[in-house]
């Protein structure tokens, strides 16, 4: 059956086909300059939920990988589609890559010398003239903006309202699609960690076939089914962050904690050292649970650090198999672990969290470190 027309239109705007048609109701942009993969894909299901509540398209920006300690020693910014695919997205709301925007429509509606800048009055107060959205200070906001060729030339200030759905009305009657086409934010409209009832968002997130060709090439050469995959959040930042649970400066809300002490602070179950920062001992004994109770032929660690792949080798007496990939592309070991008959992760880790909502879209089993049955969030995947 032929697509219908407006599907059809959607899915050449998505997908880079002839020049999309503009959209009077309006486009939403921002700058997903908040943290890295894991903490940009949270803002997105946030920001994803704001343009179709005020009813815009939205602007999928790229991702910004930090490269500083390789090629090419900067940002690098890459395109939604690259991981992704953008067509999924329709089913839930108008959407155009960044790149296209920019490309095929920016020229002709959203030229340089029309070029407004919209923030809180708080974050106008930074400038020099305190009246100015400081939409490109500093790494990664310029960067973000400069690859596109983007200047503002002037800033319009907003106060008293947020990007909460209960403001949904203000901010359509404050910024008519009429009198402002184009909303572009210094960061996402959206909160950190991802709302609850934005996790189910998750599932118009599908991997493009080139990721999939690859994943699945890694998973069927390294991997024997069934295998447990996990992520160990180590590093020394993440040393110093959980050692703020010791000293009580954080409680149980912690990053991406909720996923697993519950949304509702008041009900939120204790969050231990163990859920934040495993040791050894923590990690043989959450693995050799579930390695038994899965069966499972090979374990899949995907980690910022130390792997640990000898010790768990050992410790399995080499009867399974262990990998550890570390590879350049870090959507390649959230993909693995995607796959995995069973996932066990970090409960305050956005990179654990994106695993964690795809699994359960898919209804595959999960748990954490230290807390081996999470309990059920309210959202309905």
């Amino acid at each position: 059956m032929a697509a219908p027309p407006l599907l059809l239109l959607l899915l050449m705007a998505a997908g880079g086909g002839a020049v999309p048609a503009w959209d009077a109701a309006g486009y939403l942009l921002y700058c997903p300059c908040m943290g890295r993969f894991g903490n940009q894909a949270e803002h997105f299901l946030g920001a994803l939920a704001f343009a179709r509540a005020l009813n815009r398209t939205l602007a999928v920006p790229p991702w910004i990988e930090y490269r500083h300690h390789r090629p090419p020693y900067t940002n690098l910014h890459v395109p939604y589609a690259e991981h992704f695919r953008l067509e999924p997205l329709l089913r839930y709301h108008r959407v155009i890559s960044m790149e296209d925007f920019m490309e095929k429509l920016a020229p002709v509606h959203w030229p340089p010398g029309k070029r407004v800048a919209y923030c809180f009055e708080a974050a106008a107060q930074r400038s020099a003239d305190k009246s100015t959205c400081p939409m490109k200070d500093g790494n990664p906001f310029g960067p973000f903006w400069d690859q596109f060729q983007v200047d503002f030339d002037r800033s319009e200030l907003f106060k008293g309202i947020s990007f909460s759905s209960a403001y949904k009305d203000h901010w359509i009657q404050r910024f008519s699609p009429s009198e402002h086409p184009v909303l572009a934010l210094p960061g996402a409209p959206a909160q950190f960690p991802v709302l609850e009832e934005h996790r189910p968002l998750q599932k118009y997130i599908v991997w493009s076939e080139e990721m999939v060709k690859k994943g699945d090439a890694y998973i069927h050469s390294l991997l024997v089914r069934p295998y447990v995959g996990i992520h160990l959040r180590i590093g020394s930042d993440w040393k110093n962050a959980c050692n703020m649970l010791k000293d009580g400066t954080a409680g149980p809300h912690f990053m991406a904690s909720p996923q697993c002490v519950g949304y509702d602070r008041s009900a939120a179950v204790p969050l231990t050292m163990d859920m934040c920062l495993p040791d050894l001992k923590e990690i043989k004994r959450a693995l050799e649970l579930w390695v038994k109770k899965t069966e499972a032929k090979s374990v899949y660690i995907a980690t910022d650090s130390e792997p640990y792949t000898t010790e768990i080798q050992q410790f399995f007496q080499g009867k399974i198999k262990v990998v550890s990939l570390q590879p350049e592309v870090p959507q390649i070991d959230l993909y693995i672990l995607g796959q995995a008959d069973h996932f066990i992760g970090n409960c305050v880790s956005s990179f654990t969290a994106f695993v964690k909502r795809e699994r359960d879209v898919h209804g595959k089993p999960s748990s954490f470190f230290g807390m081996d049955h999470p309990p059920r969030l309210r959202d309905e995947f």
